[in-house]
């Protein structure tokens, strides 16, 4: 069984959500804030290691960013752990910044919880099938991308991806020389239609050159077609 942490001061939500979530074949750790999630997750419980993280922008001790901050500095696997964050009102920036930090998607408040589960099962399916043993090691230049271990490697160096943004370079490193716009790399990830006017697909593709490009301002790997999308160099370094 699947595991997951929500980190969620409403209770009321939380036992709601969560009983529908159990319903649906997860187990469910409540957290009602920040430190008490933090520390399940740096000690979880026996049998109870989270998969993923309910987190919720706005909790009584810290907020949601911060938390998401401070997970993504644990070590090992844990700190990369997938987020899912739930924001209020969707504000655009809590949304954008959150996903700066490291969140793998967002949902805003009030949200059906079948909108939840269905983003969740949609994450964890993700991560499940990007280590499927048919997968491979691709290089481009000083570029490694290995997609069994989930790992990035430029220059001999690893880099750190939230599982998100991997999947979204697995994307368009697998067809490179390619223009994918973006409605087709969101359904590519997300198995859904990209939303009217989100923008979060661009969050992400920053955070990705940053991590691989010599010059993220600058790129020569992840190119922005105007007007239309991007698409994955083929040229070597």
């Amino acid at each position: 069984m699947q595991q997951l942490l929500m980190i969620e001061d409403d209770t009321r939500l939380a036992q709601m959500v969560g009983e529908y979530l159990e319903r649906s074949g997860f187990g469910i750790t409540h957290a009602a804030d920040a430190k008490a999630g933090l520390a399940l997750l740096q000690d979880p419980p026996p049998g109870a290691t989270p998969d993923l993280v309910v987190l919720d922008l706005m909790l009584p001790d810290l907020d949601g960013l911060e938390v998401c901050r401070r997970v993504r500095a644990l070590p090992g696997a844990m700190g990369q752990i997938p987020i899912l964050m739930l924001t209020a009102k969707g504000d655009p920036m809590d949304r954008i910044v959150g996903l700066e930090l490291g969140a793998d998607d967002y949902l805003p408040k009030p949200f059906e919880p079948r909108e939840l589960l269905a983003r969740i099962r949609a994450i964890l399916r993700r991560r499940v099938e990007g280590v499927q043993p048919t997968a491979k090691v691709m290089r481009f230049g000083t570029l490694e991308i290995d997609k069994d271990a989930r790992t990035v490697i430029v220059a001999g160096k690893s880099v750190e991806l939230t599982s998100y943004q991997f999947d979204l370079l697995i994307t368009l490193a697998e067809r490179a020389g390619r223009v994918l716009t973006r409605d087709q790399i969101m359904e590519a990830v997300r198995g859904r239609e990209l939303e009217a006017f989100d923008r979060s697909i661009d969050v992400h593709m920053g955070r990705i050159r940053a991590a691989i490009e010599v010059d993220a301002k600058n790129p020569k790997r992840i190119l922005t077609v105007r007007g239309v999308g991007y698409v994955f160099a083929k040229q070597q370094d």
